[in-house]
């Protein structure tokens, strides 16, 4: 008997539905990582019939750290007795799992950084992990959820989008690039083809790319998988145009995501000027041209302040499908954010007011990244200040050329010395802020180490908080997922 076996009683819930309705959502919960958007506030979400969204980002890493925490619930273990290919999710819990946690003072288990040639091992992780997540959000319902994904964090893509498949996602969504070859990748993916992605290699004189079979994995066998809808993540009308003239790059239609979107914005287009604050500065040229969006012909989102009653309407009357929020679900009951940080996050609201800036620096990726102002988080320069520069988690970590034909990986936010010993400056390294680790302990998640430093959170979030006062109002106590809708749809 295996260890899934011995942990999935009889009380097992039943397989999920794996088809949902084509019906188009007119509300998109946008996908916030790490674990912001959980399985349970997608599932809430799905419930009231628009579209949950899981966030994809360090999946791996995520469920790999909740089986060292125990497993509370049993939520993981439930998922992974579903698991098509018994013996693969059978080693993770194996390697994993902690009856009872970690203890006090107990590091994570490290697991391999993201690379070109990644391990069985790591393969297999990622794959379960991106099927316990989509399979708990689907669990029970027949609504709709997709799952989010970063094209910057190419590495680990072609495997988490097949684990999700396996659990049967409706949509796959994409920003923070240009994800031209996700479309083609997904249908491959749903016949178990092996597929490969190009690699963005810095200073490269070859062409890279990071392969996956899915058939080498599972030992093969298995039926064709429901190839999922496509939605890229953009910021302009010109790339929604470029997408969709190829059949080969052309989506399912489009988020089209402004710049007071939370997370990852698009950088200012033309020459970039910062304000007497150190923040970008976008201007009319920032703003897409909807009217050539919907002259695409395929169905499009607005996201990025569109957080109100008023501004769904608005969208709706512009020609688009919906919305996409943020913001609104990460302050809801059901979402994955600590709820100590989130309490404190709401004081803020409720005090002086919540400051949200967008940082040119914070991310390694170069692209701005919106951050909360809040005390005990790395927004505070002393905190910053004081954290071990490390990059040990490596999703954001970018690979560069080395000699022909071999790459390296490197990380802005890794030690300095050792970013510029691999070819980085130390003036692309300043400011640089650990996101890995940061948005893991933002959901509970953050490594204890051994010396005892205790990685600290860095909060993002959209600069609308219309909504949130709003429903601050209305719901003085919380609010769950369910009245964040009912509310927009008002």
């Amino acid at each position: 008997m295996t260890l899934l076996e011995t942990t999935a009683t009889a009380t097992l819930a039943p397989a999920p539905i794996l088809r949902s309705s084509e019906t188009l959502p007119t509300i998109i919960q946008g996908g916030m990582g790490v674990g912001v958007s959980s399985w349970r506030l997608a599932r809430a979400v799905s419930e009231t019939g628009q579209l949950g969204v899981v966030s994809g980002t360090a999946l791996d890493m995520v469920i790999a750290r909740r089986l060292q925490d125990g497993d509370q619930g049993g939520h993981v273990r439930r998922a992974l007795a579903h698991f098509p290919v018994p013996a693969l999710a059978d080693r993770v819990l194996h390697k994993y799992f902690r009856a009872g946690g970690r203890g006090p003072k107990i590091p994570y288990l490290a697991i391999a950084k993201p690379s070109q040639h990644p391990l069985v091992k790591s393969l297999e992780l990622s794959v379960v992990a991106n099927f316990a997540e989509v399979w708990l959000a689907k669990e029970g319902h027949d609504g709709l959820v997709g799952i989010n994904f970063l094209e910057k964090v190419q590495l680990a893509t072609p495997s988490a989008a097949y684990g999700a498949m396996l659990a049967g996602v409706d949509y796959v969504l994409m920003g923070a690039g240009i994800p031209a070859e996700i479309p083609a990748l997904l249908s491959g993916l749903a016949r178990h083809e092996t597929r490969s992605l190009d690699l963005h290699v810095e200073n490269s004189t070859t062409r890279y790319c990071v392969e996956f079979n899915p058939e080498a994995l599972t030992g093969g066998g298995l039926p064709p998988l429901h190839r999922p809808r496509f939605l890229a993540i953009v910021a302009a009308h010109v790339l929604a145009v470029y997408l969709a003239r190829e059949q080969s790059t052309r989506p399912d239609g489009f988020v089209i995501e402004g710049p007071r979107a939370g997370g990852h914005n698009a950088p200012p287009r033309g020459r970039g000027s910062l304000d007497d604050e150190g923040q970008p500065v976008y201007g009319p040229r920032d703003d897409a041209d909807l009217a050539k969006v919907a002259a695409v012909g395929l169905p499009f989102w607005v996201a990025g302040g569109y957080g109100t009653p008023d501004r769904v309407r608005e969208a709706l009357a512009l020609g688009a499908a919906g919305v996409q929020v943020g913001t609104l679900f990460a302050f809801a009951a059901e979402s994955g954010l600590d709820e100590t940080l989130r309490a404190r996050l709401l004081d803020e609201v409720d005090g002086p007011g919540l400051q949200i800036r967008t940082d040119p620096l914070a991310s390694s990726t170069g692209f701005p990244f919106k951050v909360a102002t809040l005390p005990e988080t790395l927004s505070d320069d002393s905190l910053y200040d004081e954290r071990p520069r490390l990059c040990d988690l490596g999703y954001l970590r970018m690979p560069y050329e080395r000699t022909p034909g071999v790459i390296g990986y490197r990380c802005p936010a890794q030690p300095i010395a050792t970013f510029v010993r691999k070819g980085g400056s130390s003036e692309e390294a300043a400011g640089r802020k650990c996101l890995c680790n940061a948005l893991l302990a933002n959901v509970g998640l953050g490594q204890t180490r051994r010396d005892g430093y205790q990685e600290v959170p860095l909060v993002t979030l959209g600069t609308d908080l219309d909504g949130v006062m709003a429903l601050r109002a209305a719901h003085p106590e919380g609010w769950c997922a369910a009245e964040a809708v009912a509310y927009l749809e008002a």
